[in-house]
């Protein structure tokens, strides 16, 4: 049993973290401002992350899962705090992200090869890397995943939930082009069974990129997301020069992690479509806790 601090705990990656290791029993804090309910089977330490003073001085952890940290600041604030009262902890785990790599690296980006800016991710992607310096500067042993794009239940991000709720309509799906572009994803249960390898194995790498072997082109992904909802998938092709973030989850941009690494930690990941129908039966009890975009309203409006 281990005594684990949460950063966050109330939304998607962070809760299904919480709740993942609260399950097996271990004893979960959650660090948070305690604006939304909060995960189930765990310990609420309230505060600001950025305002700690010695809110932590009373703890002792075996463990820190960093999953809201998305600056160098986020993480120096953090340490600063543990630090304060001279706390120990045997392992720091940060969620970063497939952001760091840029854009002109050949694919599939590698651990090996350098981070630095990618003009689709913008900021957010320069913030992850400088959290990771930080991290690295000041916790040389500390471990980094780097997943692509994250799916499961507890999404609120609009991304299957948009094309749930089309099928759910039985609406026509407008894809970007052909919808030929691929993408990568990886099940948030797959990235807590890579932590908890990492707890368990300590193994000898500290930077992994995580993810399905296998991309998938968005007609695929899309057809799985009807699929999952019991529906068959239709399409209209939008070849208008349109920027298809005006009308669909993802940016133009198409990359692959290499993965190789992963096999360290587990030897299998969850297939995407037996996945994807966890992530509907989810979303039909919690749509109220989607946050959704104007997609459907601007195809209604420019492109019915």
């Amino acid at each position: 049993m281990r005594k684990i601090l949460v950063t966050g705990g109330t939304i998607f990656v962070s809760r299904y973290v919480a709740e993942y290791f609260a399950g097996k029993g271990d004893v979960v804090y959650v660090l948070n401002r305690n604006h939304h309910p909060q995960p189930q089977g765990t310990i609420l330490i309230e505060a600001d992350r950025h305002q700690l003073g010695d809110v932590l001085g009373q703890y002792v952890f075996d463990t820190v899962l960093d999953v809201t940290a998305y600056t160098g600041e986020d993480v120096s604030d953090l340490l600063d705090a543990l630090e304060y009262m001279k706390q120990n902890f045997k392992d720091y785990v940060l969620i970063s992200s497939s952001a760091v790599y840029p854009e002109t690296l050949p694919h599939p980006f590698a651990e090996s090869q350098h981070t630095g800016p990618n003009k689709y991710w913008g900021t957010y992607g320069t913030n992850k890397i400088c959290s990771e310096e930080e991290l690295i500067k000041r916790v040389p042993d500390a471990y980094i995943l780097r997943p692509p794009y994250l799916y499961g239940p507890m999404n609120i991000v609009y991304r299957e939930a948009f094309v749930f709720e089309c099928a759910d309509q039985n609406r026509k799906f407008y894809l970007p082009k052909k919808g030929a572009m691929k993408l990568q994803f990886f099940h948030v249960r797959d990235l807590c069974r890579c932590i908890e390898a990492i707890l368990d194995k300590h193994p000898s790498n500290h930077i992994f990129n995580v993810g399905n072997a296998e991309s998938i082109t968005v007609r695929e992904w899309v057809e799985q997301c009807y699929r999952a909802a019991g529906r068959t998938a239709e399409y209209v092709e939008v070849h208008q020069d349109i920027n298809q973030r005006e009308y669909f989850s993802f940016y133009e941009y198409e990359y692959q992690l290499d993965v190789t690494r992963q096999g360290e930690l587990i030897d299998a990941t969850i297939p995407l479509e037996e996945g994807l129908k966890e992530s509907y039966r989810w979303y039909r009890d919690h749509k109220d806790e989607v946050a959704r975009k104007g997609y459907i309203e601007y195809i209604d409006k420019m492109l019915f």
